[in-house]
């Protein structure tokens, strides 16, 4: 009798264990923001005291299917001084979840005529590299530290004849920035230079860049 008395008992153990909680709340939070779009220019070029054209941008989230309006950041445009400013297009979805867009804005008064897009190579290593012109004065280079292999891309202004500028920003080695930046011109020879920092990423030398 005691084994048909004691099994029961174990059972009801077993069943009041495995009783799962009714109170219990599961809850699925998807975060989204929306996708900004721009429906005119990334890159710009204005003078010294020049004023920003304007930016035609929209923005959508796909999760929500809902449009919101674009707001457009100014407030780190400074056109009194040549270089590379990015201005933010923002937007917010009806939860405050925030999307942003840079647009690039050269600050330069270089003249429209000039333009040292091509090949290059760094003289050091004869790593190839090709620059491009994104607006007046600005530019992409396709090999920002002239590497061999690996290279990433940046973006540099020319200020004048002999200066240009390459500012702070996000690259496939992290935030870098150039120093001692130069720019030579004369006919059929035509070479920039600068030092890549920070200095605990990068070589301290300057690289020197021949156009081909």
């Amino acid at each position: 009798m005691k084994k048909l008395l004691v099994i029961p008992f174990l059972a009801v153990l077993m069943l009041g264990a495995c009783k799962k909680n009714d109170n219990s709340v599961s809850t699925l939070v998807t975060y989204s923001t929306p996708t900004i779009t721009l429906t005119g220019q990334s890159y710009y070029s204005i003078n010294v005291g020049g004023s920003l054209p304007s930016i035609s941008a929209t923005a959508y989230d796909s999760f929500y299917k809902e449009s919101y309006p674009v707001v457009i950041d100014q407030s780190t445009l400074d056109n009194t001084v040549p270089g590379l400013n990015i201005v933010y297009v923002k937007s917010a979805n009806k939860y405050g979840m925030i999307a942003t867009q840079g647009v690039y804005v050269a600050v330069t008064d270089i003249s429209p005529l000039i333009d040292i897009s091509g090949n290059y190579k760094r003289v050091s290593n004869n790593a190839p590299v090709v620059v491009t012109k994104l607006a007046n004065g600005l530019y992409l280079t396709d090999n920002v530290s002239g590497a061999l292999s690996g290279g990433t891309s940046g973006v540099f202004v020319q200020t004048d004849d002999t200066t240009i500028v390459l500012p702070m920003q996000t690259t496939g080695f992290g935030d870098t920035y150039g120093t001692n930046a130069k720019i030579h011109m004369l006919v059929g020879d035509t070479a920039y230079q600068y030092v890549l920092n920070p200095s605990s990423t990068f070589a301290p030398s300057v690289r020197v860049f021949q156009k081909q």
